[in-house]
């Protein structure tokens, strides 16, 4: 299992969170939001999904995602 906090910009309310946790969980991960940070940890296995898909997962919501 690899683990990362990626940085997300534009979340700013309860329906971002369960947006970008959502986008993560169909990805194939598992996230948390910090709203306060505006950050998501998220673990996933990669064997079976790459960083670069969660991330797209993630912009796919209309978000911006540094790291």
């Amino acid at each position: 299992m690899q683990s990362v906090t990626l940085k997300v910009e534009g979340m700013s309310c309860n329906h971002c969170v369960q947006a970008v946790e959502g986008a993560v969980t169909k990805a194939g991960a598992a996230g948390k939001v910090n709203l306060a940070t505006g950050s998501v940890a998220v673990e996933y296995d990669d064997a079976k999904v790459s960083l670069a898909a969660i991330k797209e997962a993630i912009e796919d919501q209309g978000y911006d995602v540094a790291k």
